[in-house]
């Protein structure tokens, strides 16, 4: 796979690393993603947040300083958030600290669903306008079907989510799925990886943007539709697609070091 799909952290899907190699590993991870959704202009107001768990400390995640921007991130500039909401590791020097809306929102999801080391949530110029729809996906691309057997919908009006209340609500409507559509918010994606969430969530959007742009769209059949998730569907797909976004977006990711 590796020598298939080259990229330049010398990763393969899936590796066994030590807790500090995976910890640096999630953490680099972690601010490349935000470097990609900033180059696609996400993130401009303050929105949005890519969590990364701790591989030891199970109960607490990595984000980015509030106030750093997006197509600045670097591993220094993220900051270790406990269950509390406090911060354990935060030097001041960057930005404010933890977002809380992303407290809010990623510690219940962390907290309900252990096989999760990462989500991601930004506001975005079709997720957010899809999700004012309050409707799922259908299987009208190639790239939704990754989704359309897997996703949820949080149909609240909270769009605010102003404690962790909210979040172990939409925890409890995301279930075990992928995606989830907040209604009149925007996309959440949920992974295994970093890279997996990060890469689903920019294809999230791209589904999102044909759903928005071809309202009238015929979708194919389940049958169809089930072909292409056997393969569109796998967790290797966002991986991959990360690397690719990486290699393009950001070419030498040293920079984040």
């Amino acid at each position: 796979m590796a020598d298939e799909y080259p990229n330049f952290t010398n990763d393969v899907y899936g590796a066994t690393r030590s807790t500090e190699d995976e910890r640096a590993h999630r953490k680099r991870m972690a601010a490349i993603g935000y470097r990609i959704f900033g180059s696609m202009r996400w993130g401009q107001l303050g929105d949005g947040h890519i969590s990364a768990r701790d591989p030891e400390l199970t109960d607490h995640f990595w984000l980015l300083d509030y106030g750093v921007p997006f197509s600045q991130a670097t591993v220094d500039k993220l900051v270790l958030v406990g269950p509390d909401g406090n911060l354990v590791e935060f030097d001041g020097s960057n930005g404010v600290g933890a977002n809380t809306a992303g407290y809010n929102i990623h510690y219940p999801i962390m907290q309900a669903r252990p096989d999760v080391v990462s989500i991601a949530h930004t506001h975005t110029q079709f997720g957010t306008p899809w999700a004012a729809n309050v409707k799922p996906f259908e299987p009208i691309s190639q790239e939704s079907t990754a989704f359309v057997f897997d996703q949820s919908l949080f149909n609240d009006e909270e769009v605010e989510v102003l404690s962790v209340d909210g979040g172990h609500r939409i925890a409890a409507a995301a279930g075990s799925s992928r995606l989830c559509i907040l209604r009149n918010h925007g996309l959440v994606t949920l992974g295994a990886t970093v890279e997996e969430t990060v890469g689903f969530f920019v294809m999230a959007e791209r589904v999102a943007e044909v759903h928005v742009k071809a309202p009238d769209a015929i979708p194919i059949s389940e049958e169809a539709a089930k072909l292409a998730a056997s393969t569109m569907a796998q967790p290797e797909t966002g991986w991959r697609v990360f690397h690719w976004l990486m290699r393009d977006i950001v070419p030498d990711p040293s920079i984040v070091d």
